[in-house]
């Protein structure tokens, strides 16, 4: 049963959008926030968008693929010590060499890893690709050591990290802000600047919310995907946006996912799929098969 639920506060009032379901003999709610103090108008537009976003989440994962992410989780929870700094240094160097190089990065996986663990600079690359990798690095261990909760300090500082002397002169202001100019990403158009707080707010509360009653790699997908959809800074955001898919994995006691810069068209095909069509499930699907297959665990 999906209703809208309206508290009031202060002589305001504030709007949710809640989904109930039984399962087991047991009630569970999903929550959405829609606003406050909102026009009839305004509220009707909130309830139809917000329904699609509680539905996507229904059967999403079957029972065998619940199985297999919680067989994973185990098998992880169990990878020796011993042998942690070299897992560190393996994932780093694929993660960052993928992740940068999904956005155009040329620097070879042994270039990366030479660059970051060996300090050789590869003398043929320009200095903006050696700023990518190495402040890619710096937001991985920034993301490893952070101990607090998805804010939007975090994102931010995130952010500045990781464009760091790398945007054009005119862009250095917008490090570690969410942009005031509006961007292009090919036949799409992200949100206008002005819109950016809401939708990022929105977004931090539906994860609050959230965190404790979806599965974790649903949570980190559809984060994921609308975060990239919403697209809050001048640069930088499929790198940042990986980096909390994986920050929410890591929070949660799951292997972090490396999506190989081979499977981007795929990985964009999925993405998009989620973003404009509602189906989360193929980016999910996507996930599953690289933390089947991948026998480095991170």
């Amino acid at each position: 049963m999906v209703y809208t639920e309206v508290k009031e506060k202060n002589g305001k009032k504030y709007y949710y959008r809640v989904k109930s379901v039984k399962l087991n003999g047991k009630v569970s709610k999903e929550r959405i926030y829609l606003g406050v103090n909102l026009t009839k108008k305004e509220l009707g537009k909130k309830e139809k968008r917000a329904d699609k976003k509680l539905n996507i989440f229904d059967i999403i994962l079957t029972k065998d693929e619940e199985n297999i992410l919680k067989q994973i989780k185990k098998d992880f929870s169990k990878e020796p010590k011993e042998n942690y700094e070299n897992r560190y240094e393996t994932f780093c160097s694929l993660f960052t060499h993928d992740s940068t190089g999904i956005e155009g990065n040329t620097l070879t996986f042994s270039e990366t890893s030479y660059l970051l663990f060996e300090g050789i600079v590869p003398s043929t690359k320009s200095l903006r690709e050696i700023h990518e990798i190495l402040n890619h690095k710096k937001a991985f261990d920034y993301v490893l050591n952070y101990k607090g909760n998805l804010t939007k300090e975090f994102i931010l500082n995130l952010h500045y990290i990781v464009v760091a002397n790398t945007l054009r002169e005119e862009l250095v202001s917008q490090s570690g802000k969410y942009r005031t100019v509006q961007v292009f990403i090919g036949k799409s158009i992200p949100p206008k600047p002005h819109e950016i707080p809401n939708k990022m707010a929105s977004l931090l509360r539906w994860y609050s919310v959230n965190k404790k009653k979806l599965h974790p790699l649903i949570l980190a997908s559809y984060f994921h995907t609308e975060f990239e959809k919403i697209h809050p800074f001048v640069d930088g955001n499929g790198r940042v946006g990986r980096l909390l898919m994986n920050f929410i994995l890591h929070k949660n006691k799951y292997p972090m996912i490396n999506i190989p810069k081979k499977r981007k068209f795929k990985y964009y095909e999925v993405l998009q799929n989620a973003q404009y069509k509602g189906n989360l499930r193929g980016f999910v699907v996507l996930l599953i098969s690289i933390l089947r297959k991948d026998r480095l665990r991170f």
